[in-house]
């Protein structure tokens, strides 16, 4: 249901610029686990209104004036991302922080198989990804106002460290798996590191696409972006192609070829071609990590639907597949 004061927002959004004359209508959009995002509608025109989610929330997460940050910085790169408009960071405007920005007409593919179309239109979208992806990866931070938007060094360290903490703080319930994942990941830690640019959630469903056309329009999502190794976040894409569909919207467990999706090879080797980054002899750690990772992302999203504050209604069966697909990263980290 939807809580945001909206006199006040109207009163916020006109001293800063935006002149809305008539009622506001919010709607809520669906597919976000983590802020909570609206179609803002005014004047008969259409903007999207995102937020951080009410109650506790884990030290560093919910970043939305990242987001903001991270996508007015790429609005002229070859990086599609929405206009961004306004940022309140006054929680005492709608009882959070939250920013406006342009609203994106267009598809989202929630389901990576992508049912309906034709293989041929299949193979152009995952061009498309591909090619998304090797734009983020290819910028120098420097050029676009994002040197200091992360400390380049240590990384994947880092990262892991922090999901472990993640983890431990949203935990509910004990995971054996995700305990093996937390021990072997440090004891396995490659020794090569690059800095670009990441993503930090570059899936399908975070890439709107062109009404008609197979070509992307706005990546959103950026909640999770810093400066860090450009290979880490491409295999966080890359983990479809190792998990089910029931465990997390996987594509394992289809048969690729027929379906016009190129297999994980061809798709890793054609990001590679566009950004100079050549795969890995160890790449399927990089893949057991980002298992892990969003497996503490799930336990997060469960923890926060038990506690009445979760973005959305399938919270609770979307954070219980944390097991299953930490079960997953821990054999494929010990075969």
């Amino acid at each position: 249901m939807n809580t945001i004061p909206v006199e006040n927002l109207k009163a916020w959004l006109n001293a800063n610029g935006m002149s809305i004359a008539g009622e506001i209508e919010l709607t809520p959009l669906a597919g976000g686990q983590s802020n909570p995002t609206f179609k803002m509608t005014a004047d008969g025109q259409e903007w999207v209104l995102r937020k951080k989610p009410p109650g506790a929330l884990l030290a560093s997460a919910h970043a939305v004036d990242r987001e903001f940050r991270v996508m007015k910085a790429l609005a002229n790169t070859d990086v599609p991302v929405p206009d961004m408009i306004a940022l309140c960071m006054d929680e005492s405007v709608i009882g959070s922080a939250f920013y406006i920005m342009s609203f994106a007409k267009g598809r989202v593919f929630m389901d990576p198989t992508l049912p309906g179309l034709s293989n041929t239109e299949r193979e152009l979208i995952y061009a498309e990804l591909r090619r998304v992806a090797a734009a983020i990866h290819s910028l120098r931070p420097s050029d676009v106002g994002l040197a200091d938007f992360g400390r380049p060094e240590g990384y994947l360290k880092r990262q892991i460290e922090r999901w472990s903490k993640q983890y431990r703080a949203s935990e509910t319930e004990h995971i054996a798996s995700m305990e093996q994942l937390m021990h072997w990941l440090p004891a396995h830690l490659p020794e090569r590191e690059s800095t670009g640019l990441v993503h930090g959630d570059f899936r399908i469903d975070n890439v709107i696409f062109h009404p008609t056309e197979p070509r992307a329009i706005a990546v959103i999502d950026w909640e999770l972006s810093t400066l860090g190794d450009p290979l880490v976040d491409f295999a966080y894409h890359c983990m479809s192609w190792y998990l089910t569909s029931s465990e997390f919207r996987g594509i394992k467990d289809f048969d690729l070829a027929a379906l016009g999706i190129p297999d994980v090879e061809t798709h890793v080797q054609g990001w590679s071609d566009l950004t100079g980054i050549d795969k890995p002899q160890d790449w399927n750690y990089y893949i057991v990590f980002n298992i892990f990772r969003m497996a503490a992302i799930l336990q997060g999203i469960l923890a926060r639907s038990r506690q009445g504050n979760a973005s959305a209604s399938d919270a609770e069966s979307t954070g219980r597949r944390a097991r299953s697909i930490a079960d997953a990263g821990c054999r494929l980290a010990y075969r």
